[in-house]
């Protein structure tokens, strides 16, 4: 009688815990992350974006079907990502979907995804000895109110196995979401000017670029000609834009000209410049098989020393370059296409450092970027802090100009010797603080009664190549997307690099420093598993097994024992 009071005592006390416990939780909200890397802790940032989001917003996830076991742990991590957000904000509702679970419909669905650029894999499938070509669709879209937009959930890296790309997308996972939130559920209100009138790219050569830009900020083409006339009121009229882009000016600019982007900067606008300081074009290169490479005046080398680099009127040549694709054999039917290293366009990847959290947000977890006829840039002492983003590899070298360039030189075989010791040359180069105006104590150029000679707080970017940005052409003139190589079917890192040199530069809510989060997963070496399959099965499969069986011997003897 009194065992059967303690127990209903007991029974009573756990069960008014539990109701205490759920009634708590009801006005208190905690989640509990046990990983090492903290993968499934969002950052405030995140949490920002998503408290504010008061109706529906959809997240269709194309990751469903039959796929190898390296898509299904992208599927896991996604699934487990979105529950996360889902738990802070209800109205956030996901799905998976697999759009090609109707076969009839097969050919249409997949001609749909290409219109909206969510470009499909091919992934092999191995299955008892068997191998089946199986199409995955590594996307999500994400829709609130009238408003979409894509997130590519697999990022693409050159030479990299599935599982590598695997590893590298998870830690991209929480940056594509929040960014893409972001996106969809705020208004724009930044403002980019593309500087125009001094020969800079034409539009359809940055169309992709700006066509990802106008999803987050208003864009619009601001001209400098107006300066001859009037000055001031152009000062005035840049002044209301948050973000200055010149990209590839080809003619010189008037000091005039100068002194409206210098005070522009004084005054807190952002810039983000990409110059060569090299007359140097790869299609013309192609028509003529040889051209002379010379330095172009674009007198801008005062102001840049002023703010404390050089960039030098060389040409970096580097051993780690891309691949050109040149016609070789007979002509007519008979040509072929050949893929040839061109030292003149080297592949660059962002700058290694041994701490990771000293990497820069804007190049974290990037894959190699395209360059063409880069030029190297020169860091200058002063109070200016100086963060080099990008640098050509250790076996690079400068060359001075003028010098003849010729396609001939895809068939020299470069002496490691010649390079050794010259390389890591910075061409992409962030800089942070008060700047110096380049017309502090000298006689401006037209009288400016707000002039700063010192400005505020503010940053830059100077990336020496143009063609960064430049996005290729097809067959009727329309714009590829920025960093694909339509000769080579190479897909480059080009298009996330300037997206987040923009969003760094624009960005007051620390959306890009999510890009530095790190993520631990440990990948299964295959060579290992290979050769220690049988013992891999014996341990996974035959030790419980054999645990289980004396574990039922001992529990029957003791039992036996027990009660005999």
């Amino acid at each position: 009688m009194e065992n059967k009071k303690t127990n209903l005592k007991n029974l009573l006390t756990i069960t008014g815990v539990l109701v205490v416990l759920n009634f708590a939780g009801n006005f208190f909200f905690k989640r509990f992350d046990l990983t090492a890397d903290k993968r499934y802790t969002l950052s405030t940032t995140s949490l920002n974006i998503i408290k504010d989001i008061k109706q529906p917003l959809y997240v269709d996830v194309f990751l469903e079907g039959n796929f190898p076991g390296e898509f299904k742990k992208l599927q896991t991590e996604t699934q487990q990502l979105l529950g996360e957000f889902k738990a802070y904000n209800s109205n956030v509702i996901f799905q998976f979907v697999n759009p090609l679970e109707k076969e009839e419909n097969r050919e249409q669905i997949m001609q749909k995804f290409y219109d909206r650029g969510l470009t499909p894999l091919n992934v092999t499938m191995s299955e008892k000895g068997k191998q089946t070509q199986e199409v995955v669709f590594p996307w999500a879209v994400v829709t609130y109110g009238n408003k979409s937009t894509k997130v590519p959930l697999l990022k693409n890296m050159m030479g990299a196995s599935t599982a590598q790309k695997v590893v590298s997308s998870v830690q991209h996972l929480e940056y594509a979401f929040a960014n893409a939130f972001n996106t969809v559920t705020k208004k724009r209100e930044k403002k980019i000017a593309i500087i125009k009138g001094n020969g800079e790219m034409a539009d359809r050569n940055i169309a992709d670029f700006l066509k990802s830009v106008r999803e987050n900020y208003y864009i619009g083409p601001f001209t400098l000609d107006s300066v001859v006339k009037s000055p001031n009121n152009t000062l005035k009229a840049l002044n209301k834009y948050d973000l200055a882009v010149i990209a590839k000016p080809t003619e010189a600019f008037t000091d005039d000209e100068k002194e409206v982007l210098d005070q522009f900067i004084m005054h807190g606008g952002k810039t983000l410049w990409l110059v060569d300081q090299v007359n140097m074009e790869m299609d013309s290169l192609m028509n003529t098989g040889a051209n002379l490479a010379f330095p172009r005046d674009l007198n801008l080398n005062d102001m840049f020393f002023k703010y404390g680099i050089r960039i030098k009127p060389d040409l970096i040549k580097d051993v780690m370059a891309t691949p050109i694709s040149l016609a070789t054999g007979q002509e007519g039917s008979g040509t072929q296409y050949t893929k040839f290293p061109w030292l003149y366009s080297p592949m660059i990847y962002p700058v290694d450092t041994k701490d990771k959290s000293k990497t820069s947000p804007i190049v974290t977890n990037l894959d190699g970027i395209k360059f063409e006829f880069t030029n190297p840039i020169e860091l200058l002492k002063n109070d200016i802090k100086k963060t080099v983003l990008l640098q050509s590899s250790p076996y690079s070298k400068s060359v001075g100009t003028p010098t003849e360039v010729n396609l001939k030189m895809v068939e020299e075989r470069p002496d490691q010797k010649e390079f050794t010791g010259k390389g890591n040359l910075p061409v992409a180069v962030l800089m942070e603080g008060k700047f110096h105006s380049v017309y502090q104590n000298r006689v401006l150029p037209f009288k400016e009664s707000n002039f700063a000679p010192i400005g505020k707080d503010n940053k830059m970017i100077i990336i020496s190549d143009g063609d960064v940005v430049k996005n290729q052409l097809d067959k009727n003139y329309q714009p590829l997307e920025l960093g694909f190589d339509k000769w080579t079917n190479n897909l480059y890192a080009n298009k996330e690099f300037m997206m987040n040199c923009v969003n760094y530069l624009l960005d007051d809510n620390g959306l890009i420093n999510i890009r530095s989060k790190e993520v631990d997963l440990p990948i299964l070496d295959t060579q290992k598993v290979t050769e220690e399959y049988t013992f891999s099965q014996i341990i996974t499969v035959g030790v419980p097994i054999i645990i289980l069986i004396l574990f039922g011997f001992g529990f029957t003897l003791v039992r036996k024992r027990k009660y005999r």
